[in-house]
């Protein structure tokens, strides 16, 4: 893919894997597990075909040459070994950026070796592509991304407080919001969410989730797959943190900008302040509904010992 955008910003876009989720459709969650400035250990999660993969990859990060190296240190089956390369390649006002991959899959499957070439395939090209609709925009992501986070304090057990976010598929009779949540859960701790909610001015919205849920922690986080018009991506955390007189909740989200659909959504001379205005009082709202009602249930609920 050749993009119109500094080698240096495209290299940023591919070594900070936290930004993934944001940035690249098909990857869903991205956990660093260490970094030494050069060498790191994530795990990640991402949609492979209708499927959820999850593995473990190091990588080695090389500012000076722009270039990433990777190898998947723990895989999901079919796959046997997998390892690759990103590099950006300046060309005078544009950059080149390649990604490469080798693999192999178990027993040496050649339908499992070809459903795998597609969807590295796919998930490559997708990268690649939203990588090129960033550089076209790198000098306004600052403006195009939005984080923010509320939190309420409890004095409540928080497994309770947890347990509610995690039951979602419970919403329809606990959030005046939210009308049907339809959730899947084929593998532990990692669901599939569709939700049709009102807006504040009461329309109707549909979003689809993958959320992935980690008791141990306290967290669940997420990436929308389906957005709202407004936005080109979505992800979000809720997270129990208990401490000895109580616990905080708290409700985070990291948004893209979708800016084409800034006139559509709010009108003729919308301006991206206005978007980021509006997305804040309006995820806002909803997630404070949401930890009020949580905070209440776990106020409420009876404890059979």
């Amino acid at each position: 893919m050749t993009a119109s955008a500094p080698a240096g910003v495209l290299y940023g876009l591919i070594a900070d894997a936290s930004q993934w989720p944001l940035f690249f459709q098909p990857c869903l969650h991205v956990e660093q597990l260490d970094f030494d400035g050069t060498h790191e250990r994530l795990r990640m999660w991402a949609a492979a075909g209708e499927e959820i993969a999850s593995w473990v990859s190091r990588r080695r990060l090389d500012v000076g040459r722009h270039r990433v190296e990777f190898h998947q240190d723990v895989t999901a089956a079919p796959v046997e070994s997998m390892r690759g390369t990103w590099s950006v390649t300046p060309l005078g006002d544009s950059c080149r950026v390649t990604l490469e991959h080798a693999f192999t899959v178990t027993g040496d499957d050649p339908a499992a070796a070809a459903r795998l070439e597609r969807i590295t395939h796919a998930n490559s090209r997708a990268q690649l592509d939203r990588l090129a609709w960033l550089a076209e925009r790198w000098a306004r992501l600052d403006d195009l991304v939005l984080s923010f986070e509320d939190t309420v304090r409890l004095k409540a057990p928080a497994e309770l407080v947890f347990d509610f976010l995690y039951r979602a598929a419970d919403w329809p009779g606990r959030l005046p919001h939210v009308h049907g949540v339809r959730l899947t859960e084929d593998t532990l701790g990692v669901q599939v969410m569709a939700m049709d909610s009102t807006t504040g001015d009461g329309s109707a919205h549909r979003t689809e989730s993958v959320r992935m849920c980690f008791p141990g922690a306290g967290r669940i986080v997420y990436k929308q797959t389906r957005t709202a018009p407004l936005l080109a991506a979505h992800t979000g955390e809720w997270c129990v943190d208990p401490d000895a007189s109580g616990l905080d909740v708290t409700a985070r989200h990291t948004v893209l900008l979708r800016e084409d659909a800034l006139e559509r959504v709010l009108g003729p001379g919308a301006t991206v302040e206005q978007a980021r205005r509006h997305l804040r009082e309006e995820l806002g709202r909803a997630s404070r509904t949401v930890l009020e009602h949580a905070a209440h249930h776990a106020a409420g609920a009876v404890r059979v010992l």
